[in-house]
């Protein structure tokens, strides 16, 4: 162990090296504050999950108490006593675990996952016709109420996306480089939307707790993607993650981490050595108070036959990274071809892996020729 990894703090729970600076344990979530972080530590245990009350929460993206909630554990209905009418396992509320369908073509999961005390990811969806919009932000969990912070972002990122889509004022039309070049002015109006979002939510928790706004300012990543007939544009800040995975030919990780892992595999150290490091998931762009921009970079593609979309945080993709071997894992669960079907085996999965972080997976299922989606 060099000197810079003895300074480290680990959490006393879990003994996870955290972050610089760090208050809050990235993997467990226990608070690092003042304590000795050199103890020895146990092995950690899975977190139970609380049993959801008999009244159903609003879903989180919605307001409807109706909503139908899915189990975690095995994909039924959970009922209104808060129970898996199928399995019998307690449900989670409606922030822990959420799901959105906009269009047959277009889904998403969004889950606490295993070991973390809340969820601090949060997704916000919206389809119509050929054009869809997927936003995916992840609360950083060195920061307090980031899960405020993430869905404050996704949903004001979206809406954005929504004016300039075929229904709304500012919609973007013409030659392919036109409508890149418009959906990615979008994209970056959609992270300054995000990012002015989060402010607002500092500001107002910070009125709450009557301190200065700058005292630990809540933050998140952003990264989204928007489908526009055939056309692909992402954008992000931090490290979720776009992947487009075709049916066949080359898999690509669309967005590129703004992280300090990325950071040492440019420099040539190995992914696998990079993303395993004590500082891999330390960010180097982000939404909030203190973020020092908040425009989106941004990348295009014109995919020329049918695959997946996905727009995941790094809950999912901790445990699969490559962009092929993430498109095995997808197709593993995409016999079905329905996209809100295999989110929900993506979250599984993942939790299966050890569920060590929030997990997000958003798909969206492209065949560029055909004119009308599924």
């Amino acid at each position: 162990m060099s000197a810079d990894e003895s300074s480290l703090a680990r959490c006393p729970h879990c003994g996870e090296t955290a972050a610089p600076r760090a208050r809050f344990c990235e993997n467990c979530g226990t608070p690092l504050g003042s304590a000795d972080h050199s103890a020895d530590h146990t092995a950690p245990s899975e977190v139970t999950l609380v049993p959801a009350p008999t009244v159903v929460d609003p879903d989180p993206a919605t307001g409807d108490s109706a909503a139908r909630r899915s189990c975690a554990a095995c994909g039924g209905t959970i009922a209104s006593d808060g129970y898996c009418a199928d399995c019998g396992t307690p449900g989670q509320s409606e922030r822990d675990h959420f799901e959105e369908r906009p269009a047959g073509w277009v889904a998403g999961v969004c889950d606490r996952g295993v070991r973390h005390a809340r969820n601090e990811d949060a997704m916000a969806l919206a389809a119509g016709g050929t054009f869809a919009a997927l936003v995916v932000c992840d609360g950083v969990s060195s920061a307090p109420d980031s899960d405020v912070a993430s869905l404050a972002a996704s949903r004001a990122a979206r809406d954005v996306l929504v004016a300039y889509g075929p229904e709304g004022s500012s919609s973007v039309e013409g030659a392919t480089s036109r409508r890149i070049a418009g959906w990615t002015d979008a994209m970056v109006a959609a992270s300054r939307a995000a990012g002015q979002a989060v402010r607002g939510a500092a500001e107002q928790l910070a009125a709450t707790k009557g301190k200065d706004v700058a005292d630990d300012p809540p933050s998140c990543t952003f990264v989204a993607a928007v489908v526009d007939d055939g056309l692909i544009v992402a954008g992000w800040m931090g490290d979720s993650r776009v992947y487009w995975l075709p049916d066949s030919g080359q898999a690509e990780q669309l967005s590129v981490d703004d992280s300090w892992a990325q950071e040492m595999i440019a420099a040539g150290v190995p992914r696998a050595q990079a993303e395993t490091s004590p500082q891999a998931h330390a960010i180097t762009r982000w939404l909030g108070p203190d973020a020092p921009d908040t425009d989106a970079r941004c990348a295009a593609t014109v995919p020329s036959g049918p695959g997946w979309l996905l727009v995941c945080s790094d809950g999912l993709w901790n445990y699969c990274s490559d962009a092929h071997e993430m498109s095995d894992l997808v197709q593993r669960f995409a016999g079905s071809g329905d996209p809100h079907t295999t989110a929900a085996a993506l979250v599984r999965w993942a939790n299966a892996q050890g569920g060590r972080d929030n997990i997000t997976a958003a798909l969206a299922r492209v065949s560029p020729t055909v004119t009308e989606q599924r």
